[in-house]
C-alpha cells in the first residue's frame, strides 16, 4: 500500500508542478484512483502528503484540489527566496570549487543557445528545466542540507504559476545575464557579489510575475 501511495504522490505531484493539473483543478479520489489504476486509499494518501506540501488543498465537504496562491502568497514567497537563496549564494561563492562553476558556466550557455532561438512558448519548458539546474547546483554547492530543504519548500509555487510565461524577452535576457553575473561572482569566491545578484535577481522575478513590471 505504501509502494502505490508513492506512486500516486509522484504521479500527481508532477502533473501538478509540470502545470498538467492547474491551481483550483479539483482532485476527485474516485476518478484518480481510476486513471491510477489504483484504490482510493493511496490516493488518499497521496492527497494528504501533497496538502502537507501545499501543493493541494483540502476543504470539508468538497474535498481536494490543486492549492491556489494570491498575490500576498506569491509576494511572501519570492521575498523569503531572496533571502534564503541569496545567503545559500554566499555560501556557495565561497565554497565552490572548478567543477561547481564549470557545470554553471555549462548551463549559462545552454540557456544562452535556447533563448536564441527562442521558438514561443515552446521553448520555456527548456529554459525552466535549465533554469531549475542552474538554482539547484548553487543550493547543492552551499552544503547545508536543511537550507536545500527550505528552499524546496517555496520554489514549488513559481514552477506551477508557470513563471517563465511571464517574462517579456526584455526580462528573460536580464535574468541570463544576472546568471552570468553570479557564476563570475562565484569564480571569483565574493559571497557578497554573489549574493547581491542573487537577491537582485530573485526580486526582478518577483515584480515580473506579479506584473510590477524579472527568471526564478
Amino acid at each position: 500500500m505504501a509502494r502505490l501511495a508513492d506512486t500516486a504522490y509522484t504521479k500527481l505531484r508532477g502533473q501538478i508542478l509540470s502545470g498538467d493539473l492547474v491551481h483550483g483543478e479539483r482532485l476527485a479520489e474516485e476518478e484518480l484512483a481510476e486513471t491510477l489504476g489504483i484504490s482510493r486509499t493511496p490516493v488518499r494518501e497521496a492527497l494528504r502528503r501533497l496538502a502537507s506540501e501545499g501543493l493541494v488543498e483540502v476543504t470539508p465537504n468538497r474535498g481536494a484540489s490543486v492549492a491556489q496562491w494570491d498575490t500576498a502568497d506569491l509576494q511572501e514567497i519570492f521575498d523569503l527566496r531572496s533571502i534564503l537563496e541569496s545567503h545559500a549564494t554566499e555560501r556557495a561563492a565561497v565554497m565552490a570549487d572548478t567543477g561547481v562553476t564549470a557545470a554553471l558556466s555549462k548551463i549559462c550557455d545552454a540557456m544562452d543557445g535556447v533563448f536564441a532561438r527562442m521558438d514561443g512558448e515552446k521553448s520555456l519548458p527548456a529554459l525552466a528545466d535549465l533554469n531549475r539546474r542552474f538554482h539547484t547546483t548553487i543550493i547543492e554547492a552551499a552544503k547545508s542540507p536543511r537550507l536545500a530543504s527550505m528552499v524546496e519548500s517555496l520554489t514549488h509555487v513559481p514552477v506551477v504559476m508557470q513563471t517563465f510565461s511571464k517574462y517579456s524577452p526584455t526580462a528573460l535576457e536580464r535574468s541570463l545575464r544576472h546568471h552570468r553575473e553570479i557564476v563570475d561572482a562565484v569564480k571569483a569566491h565574493d559571497s557578497v557579489w554573489a549574493g547581491s545578484v542573487m537577491r537582485a535577481h530573485i526580486l526582478a522575478a518577483r515584480d515580473e510575475v506579479l506584473g510590477c513590471n524579472g527568471m526564478h
